[in-house]
């Protein structure tokens, strides 16, 4: 029975967004917790750019069985996005220890027409595709994707053209981009279940958000792909967050999938997923971006379970099920936060090593001796509890991801 998986897009199309950015640190952390999630894949950044490479393989090394705590990351496969140009896959694999990859190329014709300045053909586009996969493949990458931008405004004729050139390549999936949000579920569905049933190869949703359909589309799409008889994927970020008015939101679309009507009876949800781990992965996100949950978030908002109204309040209090299509618990909510209102001893940019002794025994967590002390304290700077940790248990990894010079 063929089944959706998701693969987060949040350290690559969600950290390239307008005014907003996350530190090396946050990104490593965002793919522990998406690996502690169950989340298939993690689009972790751009392995061309001498910037990202440090961090690419620290993460990379975060996944080895020779770790003197054990791997971090246990499951999720970490990958990386190029263009469809063969001389940069093989820039790629030469500088990074990815094993994964995307390329991608523009398929529509106004991309062809006014993006590529009609330098390309449709054949032109198809070329480079192969020589990309190829490449990767050859370098020794084991999956490849082949991303068509601007598929939702592409022929679909071509589409499957490019996708089954893909397939021949090499490439295990093709990704079909509503780059500018423009379907809708019933065209999205037509349109991926037709491609998926021509190419019979498994098909990724990468949906934006710019007429409040990602979800919709991304679920719909990805239900047609299984109905096709073809493993879905479904790119997601962490709140939805992305270019202009985002992705599609992670959580929405678990929820979409494990309570709707229909989609929730079709038992197509990879059991991977730990939906309990979606109110700590989107509450640090949150944090890291600097940008607030939505009070109308589903699943994780301020108000997603909240009743003021006299008979919704009643009938919440006889039966959740009267108000609630799903339990706080499900999402690991319910723990009282609390807030500390006298004496608080910080780490930071500033800190010495009495606060940070002080501060990781309040995490039960004991220094070796002094040197110890000293070298955490060369890593710290204004973290959270779960970026300690790491730089507690992963120091060398640590080091290597906050390094920028590659």
């Amino acid at each position: 029975m063929p089944q959706i998986y998701f693969i987060d897009v949040t350290n690559r199309d969600g950290e390239q967004t307008s005014r907003i950015s996350l530190s090396k640190l946050q990104k490593t952390v965002i793919n522990w917790m998406l690996d502690t999630m169950g989340v298939y894949q993690s689009e972790m950044g751009f392995p061309l750019i001498p910037h990202e490479r440090n961090y690419i393989n620290a993460n990379v090394a975060l996944t080895g069985n020779d770790l003197e705590n054990g791997a971090l990351i246990k499951r999720l496969q970490l990958c990386g996005w190029t263009r469809a140009v063969a001389s940069d896959v093989e820039q790629s694999l030469a500088h990074t220890n990815l094993q994964h990859y995307q390329v991608s190329i523009s398929t529509s014709e106004q991309m062809l027409q006014w993006k590529f300045g009609s330098r390309f053909s449709r054949e032109d586009i198809i070329t480079m595709m192969v020589e990309a996969v190829t490449t990767a493949k050859e370098g020794g990458a084991i999956t490849v994707g082949t991303n068509a931008e601007d598929a939702s405004r592409s022929n679909l004729s071509f589409l499957i053209e490019f996708a089954q050139a893909g397939k021949e390549a090499g490439a295990n999936r093709f990704r079909y981009c509503d780059t500018l949000g423009y379907d809708d579920p019933v065209r999205i569905a037509e349109r991926v279940g037709k491609i998926a049933q021509e190419t019979q190869m498994p098909i990724e949703m990468h949906c934006h958000n710019d007429l409040g359909l990602a979800v919709a589309n991304s679920c719909a799409g990805a239900i047609a792909c299984c109905e096709a008889g073809q493993d879905a994927y479904i790119n997601t970020t962490v709140n939805g967050v992305g270019e202009r008015a985002g992705n599609a939101d992670l959580v929405s679309c678990i929820l979409a999938l494990k309570y709707s009507a229909n989609w929730g009876a079709s038992r197509l949800l990879a059991p991977t997923i730990d939906l309990t781990q979606a109110w700590q992965i989107a509450n640090y996100v949150s944090r890291a971006f600097g940008v607030p949950i939505p009070i109308n978030q589903p699943g994780v908002g301020a108000n997603a379970f909240a009743h003021e109204s006299g008979i919704h309040a009643d009938g919440a209090l006889k039966d959740r099920s009267n108000y609630e299509l799903y339990n706080f618990a499900d999402l690991g909510r319910g723990e009282p936060e609390q807030t500390l209102t006298g004496r608080v001893i910080t780490t930071g940019a500033q800190g010495g090593a009495s606060g940070l002794e002080h501060v990781y025994s309040q995490m039960d967590l004991a220094f070796r001796d002094k040197d110890h002390v000293r070298e955490t304290l060369q890593l710290v700077q204004l973290l959270t509890e779960e970026e300690l940790w790491l730089i507690y248990h992963y120091p060398d990894q640590v080091r290597q991801l906050l390094t920028v010079n590659p």
